[in-house]
């Protein structure tokens, strides 16, 4: 199973404010490499709420590189040609394809699914979904809102839905499933 889990954290409402993101590579259902970053969003303004939240606050990113200064160098070739996931792509997606318009750069091809997607089907019987209330129901402990630790809790959500499925790849899961790939 061959998949990058991906998280943004953003600085207020508008979705090109990303202030830091995380990534997980899983290769052969394996955690192999991690990456994250804080990012100097546009507007260095973050909502108090939102600090609320994540925990950053502007001293955290006011030298931290933009998203243009890790995308192609850092990002990019951290995803390669897997696909990529999010607990509730809609949102991540929408920050990633916002905050590329931002800074004008190209969209590549990227293939994405949404783990939200996946534990709404896998587990019917469960109130919440919200990755906070799946951690818990799975005994796993992470820091709520850090771009990284959401990532990997998202990456472990993936894998146990596959082992509910017996699924060996991302394609027999979400076939399983009833669910397709997006395209970014």
């Amino acid at each position: 199973m061959n998949f990058v889990t991906i998280d943004f954290e953003t600085a207020n409402y508008s979705r090109n404010s990303a202030c830091s993101v995380g990534m997980v590579k899983y290769q052969g259902g394996e955690k192999t490499d991690t990456f994250y970053s804080l990012i100097r969003p546009p507007r260095l303004y973050i909502r108090p709420d939102f600090t609320d939240i994540h925990g950053l606050t502007i001293n955290d990113v006011k030298d931290a590189p933009t998203f243009a200064a890790i995308w192609e160098s850092k990002m990019l070739p951290f995803i390669g040609d897997l696909p990529i996931v999010a607990h509730n792509a809609n949102f991540d997606m929408g920050v990633l394809r916002a905050v590329l318009e931002c800074y004008e750069l190209p969209t590549p091809s990227i293939q994405y699914f949404c783990s939200l997607k996946i534990a709404r089907k896998t587990w019917t019987y469960l109130s919440s979904h919200a990755l906070t209330s799946l951690a818990k129901r799975f005994g796993i402990e992470y820091n709520a809102h850090n771009a990284l630790d959401d990532a990997e809790t998202c990456g472990k959500m993936v894998q146990l839905s596959a082992e509910e499925y017996g699924a060996v790849t991302i394609d027999e899961l979400l076939s399983a499933l009833g669910l397709e790939m997006s395209l970014l």
